[in-house]
């Protein structure tokens, strides 16, 4: 029986894939000056989200730069790119873990700064760090059933109000070591926004098939990382655990240890050092086919693997084997494998 987490895909692409780099860098020295009332009164060491996160730096937006313009900007460069005219896109999916309010979706703002179509479809699709990943899925399907032509998936993240709530509560109310840990996670996040054109193969010469992957559930786990824009709080070593379990659990149940290995690239989910090695280490991948873009851009929640597969687009060839591995708080763990 055909389990209902795997997935496979007849005629679909990816047109084009397009990052846009917030252009504020925050350093993780700086975030530690701003700290410095919260280690005084704590005896506490700075040097924790470079030395363990292994996070240098990350981005942020100018303030009048929104989460929706992120998601635009991205979006414009996207469809510049694939080369096709807007008004052949029929679904435009927003993945914004970062919304600056509960309704309407942040699809909306974009769909009009876009000049879209008045039929296209538009709506939010949000699931923590998975969502663009389920955002490719979903478009996938709908291309492939014939009810859309192209698919425009946007994300937009910004971490200045959250690093601003995270730090002032430290500075006002941490105790200890167990306070900037439990907040670890906010200061490890950055800024930043993607976008990609999905289509069919078949029409798009030079467009990067999408062939299969899977999805698997852990959602015992959905309070380990609990956040807002206001404030995050995460059980940092039960999520790494719980993280590499589920990571674990889906690998070998989908076989991909025996069919999916060797691959060209491996695009993780961006978090830290230390979930990468963990991740390396309980899936058996070579590092060297595994990118990072943490140490400098932070997690960027959902456009983390967009954002990474860009950077190193430029290296890959036609024909070759990517895999993209997203796992989103909550717990959910997937994969979706491309041929480039």
């Amino acid at each position: 029986m055909t389990k209902n987490a795997n997935f496979s895909f007849d005629d679909v692409a990816i047109v084009s894939l397009e990052a846009c780099e917030a252009p504020l860098v925050i350093s993780s020295a700086s975030v530690d000056e701003r700290l410095a009332p919260f280690y005084e009164r704590t005896d506490g060491k700075p040097g924790l989200l470079e030395g363990l996160a292994g996070i240098r730096e990350r981005r942020q937006w100018p303030d009048d730069v929104s989460f929706t313009d992120a998601a635009a900007l991205a979006g414009e460069k996207a469809i510049a790119a694939s080369g096709i005219d807007r008004s052949k896109i029929g679904l435009l999916i927003d993945t914004s873990v970062c919304r600056a309010r509960l309704e309407p979706s942040s699809a909306v703002t974009v769909h009009d700064a876009l000049g879209l179509e008045s039929t296209c479809l538009n709506f939010d699709l949000v699931n923590a760090c998975l969502g663009f990943v389920n955002a490719m899925h979903l478009a996938g399907v709908m291309i492939d059933a014939g009810q859309i032509d192209y698919a425009l998936i946007v994300d937009g993240e910004g971490t200045r109000e959250i690093y601003d709530n995270t730090i002032n509560h430290l500075n006002e109310n941490g105790e200890g070591l167990a306070d900037i840990i439990a907040n670890f996670a906010s200061l490890t996040l950055g800024s930043g926004s993607a976008a990609a054109v999905l289509g069919r193969h078949s029409e798009n010469p030079g467009s990067h098939q999408v062939l299969r992957g899977f999805f698997h559930a852990a959602t015992q786990h959905h309070e380990l990382c609990v956040g807002s824009l206001e404030r995050m709080t995460t059980d940092t070593r039960g999520l790494l655990d719980a993280g590499t379990e589920l990571a674990k659990l889906a690998w070998d149940d989908a076989g991909a240890g025996d069919t999916w290995g060797g691959r060209d690239r491996y695009i993780f989910h961006q978090v830290s050092e230390v979930h990468t090695n963990a991740m390396l280490d309980v899936l058996g991948i070579d590092a060297d086919r595994v990118p990072k873009t943490f140490p400098f851009y932070g997690n960027i929640g959902p456009a983390a693997i967009p954002i990474t597969l860009a950077s190193v687009a430029d290296t890959l060839s036609p024909g070759d084997s990517v895999l993209c591995l997203g796992i989103g708080s909550g717990l959910n763990a997937g994969v979706i494998e491309l041929r480039w």
